[in-house]
């Protein structure tokens, strides 16, 4: 398929590619020019502009953007409905607020324009690994993509296949894709993917941290262990039941430095967990663990553990994420 990609940061850049390896003619457009020639140099054809970008595409046009969430997805939006026509696909990749699909997919819709929002989970190992997505949107619509979410999916690769399989044939969500329902559904359901994460990585935190201290001075003697965190890590990934692909990048982590120096341990929240806490509000959801985590977070801003390096070192090692100084 001929697809737009707008935005060529870490996620953008290596979709477009991994797009262009499965055979999609990819138009790749960024305000920054040294992003536009990175992705011509990996084999996209690149464009100095939207309207060059609409140029290029073929009908119905069908444009992805993988933006920051708020403003300037806003305003690209709105930039494409401006030169879009009717028929034409907005895809909306990042993390938005899935409440602010359902806005952009009514004012969309009012100018013939399809909408589509993907919740996009793999981060920066996503071009190798592939991308697991969560997709809201009109059927008809999400049918005629589902070429390209083949290519950017991971596929069922080495996980054992759910013994009680659905009765349908071409179960999409074990090649790591879901059509989840209208519009924000896709958003909503990859907020709270993000909300576990929050909640899955403070345990992780925690648990080496309580594993750390145990050789602080203060202790008994008897009862003080100088524990090799690293080989914690990697045994626990060998049969253990809390093995997991963040367990895999602490333990990479670890190998690295077991001190994680070079990690502030000021842990930033991007959105998702605050969204999700709101979420459970409306709900009426105890969501004891998750609201913790996030508050966790905040609170490493004021006052640093080592459980907070361990979280920067989790989010730089799925997402390429530098905590910025507060």
């Amino acid at each position: 398929m001929k697809i737009a990609m707008i935005g060529l940061g870490r996620m953008g850049g290596n979709m477009a590619e991994r797009l262009v390896k499965g055979g999609h003619d990819v138009v790749a457009y960024d305000r920054d020019p040294v992003a536009v020639e990175d992705s011509r140099s990996r084999g996209s054809t690149p464009a100095n502009a939207l309207a060059d970008v609409a140029a290029k595409l073929d009908q119905p046009a069908i444009y992805w953007l993988m933006l920051p969430a708020g403003e300037i997805t806003e305003k690209v939006m709105r930039d494409i409905a401006d030169q879009a026509g009717p028929g034409d696909i907005i895809v909306d990749g990042g993390n938005s607020f899935w409440k602010h699909d359902i806005e952009r997919c009514k004012f969309l819709t009012e100018r013939g324009i399809h909408f589509v929002d993907v919740g996009v989970s793999g981060g920066v190992w996503g071009l190798d690994r592939g991308y697991c997505m969560m997709i809201g949107g009109p059927q008809e619509q999400v049918d005629l993509l589902d070429p390209v979410f083949q290519t950017l999916a991971p596929g069922l690769g080495s996980i054992s296949r759910t013994r009680s399989l659905p009765d349908a044939p071409g179960w999409k969500a074990e090649q790591g894709y879901v059509h989840c329902g209208p519009a924000g559904s896709g958003h909503f359901v990859k907020m709270i993917h993000n909300g576990i994460e929050y909640g899955m990585m403070q345990a992780y935190a925690e648990g080496f941290d309580v594993l750390k201290q145990r050789a602080k001075p203060g202790l008994p003697d008897n009862a003080r262990f100088d524990l090799n965190l690293s080989d914690i890590a990697e045994v626990w990934r060998r049969g253990s039941v809390i093995s997991s692909w963040l367990l895999d990048l602490i333990s990479i982590a670890l190998a690295e430095d077991q001190t994680l120096s070079k990690f502030s341990g000021r842990v930033a929240d991007s959105g998702e967990g605050r969204w999700t806490i709101d979420a459970a509000m409306e709900e009426s959801v105890s969501v004891d663990v998750l609201a913790a985590s996030l508050f966790a977070r905040y609170r490493s801003r004021v006052e640093e553990s080592y459980a907070d390096q361990l979280l920067s070192a989790m989010r730089f090692g799925f997402g390429g994420h530098v905590e910025m100084p507060q």
